[in-house]
């Protein structure tokens, strides 16, 4: 029988379903049950479409006996574009039967081959795999979709493959899927010489690769295989979705990917979830965000971003990130203030439809404050579900784990290529200005003239280097230190919003409002200290949202502050007459 004849048999096999449908069910409506049949009927059928579909049919095929029926619809079907094979199991014989009936199909676009080998044995699958791909190549097809997810084939798997992408088959090549294969760091190697390679070969035709779509979540990259890829990504620059959930990614993997981001200007949705970033990463890809115009979703959940982390997001959504619609930092040790942050960022947002801090650090009162800050802002539906929040975070905790990250920063240093290595300690700090500082520890208007005409400079390289730390040991003579410091501060909170944020996280940080990471040295907080914060706060320079963000800190963490209550009233009572200056 011809494919015609088999087609037209289908056809009326579901117009005769139709039409028992028609008698049985009131003329205005047609039954849910018999809906789903009628849907299933029309799914067996390949009209139009170009689509072979033998998805989910749970088929042991291990023989070509066993496939002649699928290889025989395969020859007979002119135009295939489509292969649907998920969800059977394929053993090598079967594969090679199927392979040689492809060999003719030059029009192939689509091959969606994921749970293709459950229960096969790990030496079968690349066998398979190589004869397949092998087929494609045969056959001259020009892909622009392969779905390799859920076949646990390893770095071998990703070596049958390597020949079919760096091949003309995959220069045309949109979307690549494989999501938990077990590609491993090896894996992930492979991988992305062959991506390069491929992108090298179709640039060198004039007809570059331009990848949109890379899925590969689950698969244990850590940080070599997703620096790996991130070169791949960099050079490719056409990447619209990325995403690589539970990769054991560190800071350095993420910061790999965070530089390769920024040379993806279309990229719309960003999933790294159930990684880890921490500080170094979250900064990164803050940073990263701030070229990204066309981002819709970010998934950073259970990405250990924490508040410094959080509050470096919300300096990006204060500038950028015009049409995010999706925003998840759950699970995040995110604690209430910095969880406030976020939410006051979206809130120009017009395009947002999901936040969600499920599993932070905010406690019931917490809860309540951001559930209150969104309703106040109009914007209660957006607010994902808190009913798996961790709670306030216990004080005794917090110095456990700040001296566990203390110790392993000690043995490690970030190389130029995101790897990291375990050496001894290495002191990167910039070399103090003993003048500068002595004039910082005890300002003086004698002292600031005798540092001569290029005291901003060198007071500036001071306080935003490591050491200047030092320019809260003081507490005398605080109008004429604050006086002298308003051309200083007013350059540093002239930069971005990412810039400035920062600046003013490492501050919170030193104060005691905000857990931080690293060797940030806290100081004994003095009235000096908060009487220079008041007056900047009041200066024309200092952007009325970083009043905002300084106010949620001392509101809710006012306790760090109670040894000069008088001078944390007075300043808490400005930053609310700058936020609000009618009240």
């Amino acid at each position: 029988m011809s494919y015609i004849d088999i087609t037209h048999c289908r056809i009326c096999y579901v117009i005769s379903l139709f039409s028992c449908f028609h008698t049985r069910l009131p003329q205005t409506t047609m039954a849910s049950d018999d809906i789903a049949l009628l849907a299933e009927a029309l799914s067996k059928t390949h009209v139009g479409n170009g689509e072979l579909s033998y998805k989910g049919r749970g088929l042991k095929l291990d023989t070509a006996e066993s496939v002649k029926e699928l290889v025989g619809e395969i020859e007979e079907y002119q135009g295939l574009r489509a292969l649907r094979l998920e969800g059977n199991t394929l053993g090598v014989e079967a594969a090679r039967a199927i392979a040689k009936a492809l060999e003719s199909k030059d029009q192939l676009q689509s091959c969606h081959w994921s749970d293709m080998f459950t229960g096969r044995l790990r030496s079968e699958i690349p066998n398979a795999l190589r004869s397949l791909g092998s087929a494609l190549m045969t056959a001259g097809a020009r892909l622009t979709e392969l779905d390799l997810s859920d076949n646990a084939f390893g770095p071998d798997g990703v070596k049958s493959i390597e020949t079919l992408l760096k091949s003309s088959a995959c220069h045309s090549l949109r979307e690549l899927r494989l999501n938990n294969c077990g590609l491993g760091i090896g894996g992930g190697k492979i991988l992305a010489i062959a991506l390069t390679e491929c992108h090298k070969q179709s640039a060198a035709l004039g007809v570059p690769l331009k990848l949109k779509v890379f899925i590969a979540g689950r698969n244990r990259l850590e940080n070599e295989g997703a620096t790996a890829l991130a070169k791949a990504f960099q050079l490719m620059g056409s990447l619209e979705e990325v995403h690589m959930p539970q990769n054991g990614i560190n800071h350095a993997g993420v910061t790999a990917l965070a530089s390769a981001m920024q040379h993806n200007p279309h990229l719309r949705v960003l999933n790294l979830n159930d990684n880890t970033f921490t500080k170094r990463g979250a900064l990164a890809m803050a940073q990263a965000l701030r070229h990204l115009r066309s981002v819709q979703v970010i998934n950073f959940g259970d990405c250990l971003v924490r508040s410094e982390g959080a509050i470096a997001i919300s300096a990006v959504l204060r500038e950028g990130l015009p049409i995010l619609k999706e925003l998840n930092l759950s699970f995040g040790e995110i604690t209430e203030a910095a969880a406030l942050v976020v939410a006051q960022a979206v809130q120009d947002k017009p395009h947002m439809e999901k936040l969600d801090l499920n599993g932070n650090c905010l406690g019931e009162e917490g809860c309540e404050a951001l559930k209150e800050t969104m309703e106040n802002m109009d914007l209660a539906d957006l607010l994902g579900s808190l009913s798996d929040d961790e709670g306030e975070p216990d004080e005794d905790d917090e110095e456990e784990e700040e001296e566990e990250e203390t110790d392993e920063e000690d043995g490690e240093e970030i190389k130029e290529n995101g790897v990291t290595e375990g050496v001894s300690p290495v002191n990167h700090q910039p070399a103090c200005h003993p003048e500068v500082v002595s004039f910082l520890s005890f300002p003086t208007a004698e002292g600031l003239l005798q540092l001569g005409k290029n005291r901003p400079g060198f007071i500036q390289q001071q306080v935003m280097s490591s050491c200047w730390v030092s320019v809260f040991e003081w507490n005398t003579n605080v109008s004429v230190f604050a006086c002298h410091t308003d051309a200083l501060l007013k350059k540093a909170f002239s930069g971005s919003s990412l810039q400035t944020y920062s600046f003013l996280s490492t501050l919170l940080v030193m104060l005691g409002l905000l857990k931080g990471e690293g060797k940030v040295k806290k100081v004994q907080v003095l009235p000096g200290h908060l009487l220079v914060l008041e007056h900047t706060v009041q200066q024309d320079y200092f952007p009325q949202d970083h009043a905002s963000l300084l106010d949620t800190f001392v509101a809710r963490h006012g306790k760090a502050l109670k040894s000069c209550s008088s001078a944390r009233d007075s300043l808490k009572s400005t930053l609310e007459r700058r936020i609000s200056p009618e009240c």
